[in-house]
């Protein structure tokens, strides 16, 4: 079996060997240059060979795989050229994806899945407010809390808070102002409607690792023509993926072909602005996940978007035209240049500047792992349509998707949020009852001596129901403000429309 896809084709074929693709690649140009079809022929060629695919789809023109093409004049041309004699429009097996389910099935987290390390990434947050973060996740694990959806986290800051001096001792040190601005980051996050993402049911990372009846792999599209207008939760999400991909896969090793295929477009938003820590965490990744038989794709403009440790990485490599306006543009022009292994009878700086749509310098591993020597390359066309699904057309994959029902119907079990507030009840309750118990009217009432200080009795009243105050405001402040968050949110809901892994 021909385990390999073919690219396109310069002075010699250029192809993808399956048993190299787990080495990850680039696919890097300027806007309007070709990408996205380069990343359409990629995706279909990966899931002809039984390798199931996952991309986001950031302008909607990725939807187009799910749809035959047309057989044009040029686009069969162009497969001449290339060496595809007979050109076959197909379509590939789609499931779409939409972090707001309005696109695709819904795809979801839970906080506890998202860890403390994406979330402060996710929300902004200084070190001081990202340690109070860990904090609070490891007092959620050490009670049991679970923390699903964003009012779990939220009640759980709030009972940390509260409880500062307390959980001191054994967790540190809690500064209400760090759990104010963390709470205020959330609020934030909510009002931008990030709040869609976390909850139950969570995806199951093994509906990305599907097959269909014929034996080709799946391509999983996230629409994210509105996403990527929320870049922090973008990059979060598609971080969050690789992530429980590395951590839940068993080890593989060198395979004929990857377990999954995993394209990130718009890969700057991974590392813009990101902390070392997580910066670190995503060259781990990129290091390591090959192992479990997942090759990673980073789709952007310039390669020097991304750190050389990642770059590095990258062994299959598809670059379309840079535009050399600048001398950071010129700078990058040298570096896409010298990271290709030299072909004596290409001046690949010059190439790069020149090339057309539809055209790229390619170079892919070959036998042995070894680079090939670039060329200038004709890209094949893709079977698929060029240009997004209609409407009508992406509603009918979705009706037919094998993963139809499972995650449409959002899960609100009891976790953090559920267990605090009837805590925080419990306690209210109590707390009047305990008082009554010891105070000197209770004694009267029971016929025995009040104090011969008559002076004592308000003072002893005053003293007491302070007390008790105290205690039913400490007790019931988180509970109150989260149920009444809660409540009045459900009531919205009702109003307009309402809209796991434990």
């Amino acid at each position: 079996m021909d385990r390999r896809i073919l690219v396109g084709k310069g002075d010699t074929p250029q192809f993808i060997l399956g048993r190299y693709a787990n080495r990850h690649g680039l696919v890097a140009g300027a806007t309007g240059t070709g990408k996205t079809v380069t990343l359409q022929v990629l995706a279909e060629g990966f899931s002809e060979l039984g390798v199931p695919v996952f991309a986001a789809d950031i302008k909607g023109d990725l939807s187009g795989i799910a749809v035959a093409g047309e057989a044009k004049p040029k686009l069969a041309e162009r497969a001449r050229q290339v060496g595809v004699e007979a050109y076959a429009p197909a379509a590939s097996p789609t499931v779409f994806w939409d972090v707001f389910g309005e696109l695709g099935h819904p795809l979801r987290a839970t906080v506890s899945d998202l860890g403390p390390l994406l979330l402060s990434r996710l929300l902004d947050l200084s070190e001081v407010q990202a340690s109070v973060l860990h904090l609070v996740f490891k007092y959620a694990d050490d009670h049991g809390l679970l923390l699903l959806d964003l009012k779990d986290l939220r009640a759980t800051l709030q009972f940390v808070a509260d409880n500062a001096r307390e959980l001191g001792a054994d967790y540190g040190l809690v500064g209400k102002a760090s759990v104010g601005a963390i709470q205020r980051a959330l609020l934030q996050l909510e009002s931008g409607g990030a709040e869609a993402f976390f909850g139950e049911p969570a995806l199951d990372l093994n509906d990305l690792l599907r097959t269909d009846l014929t034996g080709r792999g799946i391509v999983n599209v996230l629409a994210a023509e509105k996403l990527f207008h929320k870049p922090k939760l973008y990059a979060t999400c598609l971080l969050w993926l690789l992530s429980e991909l590395f951590e839940n896969l068993p080890e593989r090793g060198d395979a004929e072909l990857p377990r999954l295929v995993f394209f990130f477009d718009e890969a700057h938003l991974l590392f813009k602005d990101a902390p070392k820590v997580l910066v670190d965490k995503v060259e781990q990744v990129v290091r390591l996940i090959r192992s479990k038989g997942v090759g990673i794709y980073f789709v952007t403009q310039n390669p020097l978007d991304l750190p050389d440790a990642v770059l590095g990485q990258l062994g299959n490599r598809v670059q379309h035209a840079l535009r050399a306006f600048t001398p950071r543009d010129h700078k990058a022009v040298r570096a896409a240049a010298e990271t290709f292994r030299a072909n004596p009878a290409l001046d690949v700086a010059t190439a790069i500047t020149e090339l057309g749509v539809g055209e790229a310098l390619v170079s892919t591993l070959q036998d042995q792992g070894v680079p090939g020597i670039v060329e200038r390359t004709l890209i094949r066309p893709p079977r698929s349509r060029i240009g997004p699904a209609t409407m009508e057309e992406r509603r009918a994959v979705i009706q037919r998707s094998p993963v139809g029902g499972r995650y449409e119907q959002a899960v609100d079990r009891e976790s953090a949020y559920e267990r605090l507030a009837r805590r925080a009840q419990a306690e209210s309750a109590a707390a009047p009852a305990a008082a009554g118990d010891t105070g000197w009217w209770d004694r009267g009432s029971a016929g025995a001596e009040p104090s011969s200080t008559p002076s004592a009795r308000p003072a002893a009243r005053r003293r007491s129901d302070t007390a008790v105050e105290a205690a039913i405001k400490s007790a019931t402040r988180s509970a109150a403000s989260s149920i009444g968050r809660e409540l009045g949110r459900q009531l919205l809901r009702g109003v307009l429309g309402s809209l796991r892994r434990r």
